[in-house]
């Protein structure tokens, strides 16, 4: 980080020394014009070594034309694409990339010592794991919260809701987008995309090409309203956590996020059904305690923000924080519940539906295979780092094509790899980038997955939810449109962000 955990680790004598060295090497990679594909690949790894990040202050070896090296490739590479097949497979996710992480460290950790450098790893592991220690934890808290206004009925209730409101398919699809992507920034794109798609699916169920259309535009929505905000996607958590970004320099990406949505509901609004679905009267009560969570989840975000922009420590602290919040009123909610009921029964004359609120049971229910999947990818990463192939990755991606093209670039490939391991590397690469071009991969990396069905959470997870009507080819029809709104997108970036690039 640059002016996060690890930065604040290192002495004074190492920081001179690494600033000495730093003038001695060139300022970044991406600086570097060496005239050999040799010497570029050392100039990038010196740089690399010596550049202010975590993962750079713990330097590991030159293992890129080595048969280690070579073999942490096709573990990696191996792995993620059992990911990739999970739906056809249902192997977890998170099962190949942690195999692949322990088996990659544990024949550089060899390899290491064969060459006397044994700490050199376990130094790398160490910094590794406390960055996903803070996503984590930080992840934990607002999943559990997340899981604690569903079990309370918040979704349930907000579907029973527009359902009731008799709109048409176009209302209807207009709908669901905005709420998608307003929701989105404050949950997780996936929760998001699951509550929209329930309510398309319970109201236009007799309409197969209304239910394509409606999810595609849900997914676009989610995506893109998760990527102004640094709680909205995992990506901008990540660049926010690192302190690259400031929490109120997101917000520019208000207008582009917007125009990546609008773009592509625009060109898809003329193909929808004429008409209405027939009413559905669903009623849903949430229960006793849901508009508390909702507040002290909002309390919890602004303790986060708090903590990273006043206290100048870890967000994930605020989370922890607001989390204790939580578990302290899910405490007085199991405390009270039996008073409560036997009011009722007075009242009623029969026992009523107040069931005490377990916050430990929201705990279990986090994405553990999400979770773990992190762990997963961070760790592979880093030893591709450790090897020294993020250094020569961002020699040719920020100095050979330049950090505009290459962030762009990043976008497209997150439409097909998730956007988590993509940024992950970028990270890692730690380049020289103004804030505009941070915010810039922060938006491509964010929204590039809305291009095809496969390139997020959110679009894997409603193929199964609408099965059969919803599809990868479904999806692929309005790629041309989702394509013009990213490039629309990013042109709005440009246009209305330019103080961020000076």
């Amino acid at each position: 980080m640059t002016q996060g955990l690890f930065a604040m680790r290192e002495t004074t004598a190492t920081r001179v020394g690494a600033s000495r060295a730093a003038r001695a090497h060139g300022s970044g990679a991406h600086r570097v014009r060496p005239r050999g594909k040799v010497a570029a690949l050392r100039a990038a790894l010196a740089a690399l070594a010596f550049a202010p990040s975590a993962y750079a202050s713990e330097a590991g070896l030159d293992l890129t034309a080595h048969w280690a090296g070579y073999a942490a490739v096709a573990l990696f590479v191996s792995a993620y694409a059992l990911v990739i097949v999970e739906e056809y497979t249902h192997l977890r996710k998170s099962q190949p990339v942690m195999l692949a992480a322990g088996a990659i460290w544990a024949l550089l950790a060899l390899v290491s010592s064969t060459q006397g450098q044994a700490e050199l790893a376990h130094r790398a592991v160490r910094d590794y794991l406390l960055e996903f220690g803070e996503l984590l934890l930080f992840l934990l808290a607002a999943m559990t919260y997340v899981n604690a206004m569903s079990e309370r009925g918040l979704f349930e209730a907000l579907r029973a809701r527009l359902t009731r409101r008799a709109l048409s398919y176009r209302a209807l699809f207009w709908a669901t987008g905005l709420a998608a992507f307003c929701l989105s920034p404050l949950i997780d794109n996936l929760t998001t995309a699951l509550v929209m798609c329930a309510v398309v699916l319970a109201v236009g169920r007799d309409e197969p090409k209304f239910v394509a259309i409606a999810c595609i535009n849900i997914v676009v929505a989610a995506n893109a309203g998760g990527a102004f905000s640094p709680f909205g996607d995992i990506t901008t958590l990540m660049v926010w956590q690192r302190g690259l970004v400031e929490f109120g320099a997101f917000f520019a990406l208000f207008l582009p996020s917007l125009v990546n949505w609008c773009v592509p509901a625009l060109c898809m609004h003329v193909a929808l059904p004429k008409g209405a679905p027939p009413p559905r009267q669903e009623t849903a009560t949430m229960k006793r305690g849901a508009t508390t969570i909702v507040a002290l989840f909002v309390i919890t975000i602004l303790l986060a923000v708090g903590f990273h922009q006043f206290l100048h420590l870890p967000p994930f602290m605020g989370m922890m924080t607001g989390l204790a919040l939580l578990k302290l009123y899910g405490w007085r909610l199991s405390r009270t519940a039996l008073r409560v009921e036997a009011e009722e029964f007075d009242r009623q004359g029969a026992p009523g539906d107040i069931d005490a609120f377990d916050s430990y049971e929201q705990v279990a229910r986090a994405e553990w295979d999400t979770l773990l999947f992190f762990f997963g990818v961070i760790m592979c990463v880093g030893a591709l780092g450790f090897c020294g192939y993020l250094a020569l990755g961002s020699q040719w991606f920020y100095g050979e094509l330049g950090p505009t093209r290459a962030n762009i670039l990043i976008g497209l490939i997150s439409s097909v790899l998730d956007n988590i391991p993509m940024m992950v590397a970028v990270l890692q690469m730690n380049p020289e980038m103004s804030v505009g071009q941070w915010l810039l991969v922060t938006l491509t990396a964010g929204v590039g997955g809305s291009l095809l069905s496969i390139g997020s959470a959110a679009g894997v997870a409603l193929m199964g939810q609408a099965r059969g009507q919803y599809t990868f080819f479904s999806h692929l029809k309005w790629t041309w449109a989702i394509a013009l709104g990213y490039a629309a997108s990013i042109a709005t970036h440009f246009a209305i962000n330019a103080r961020y690039f000076a």
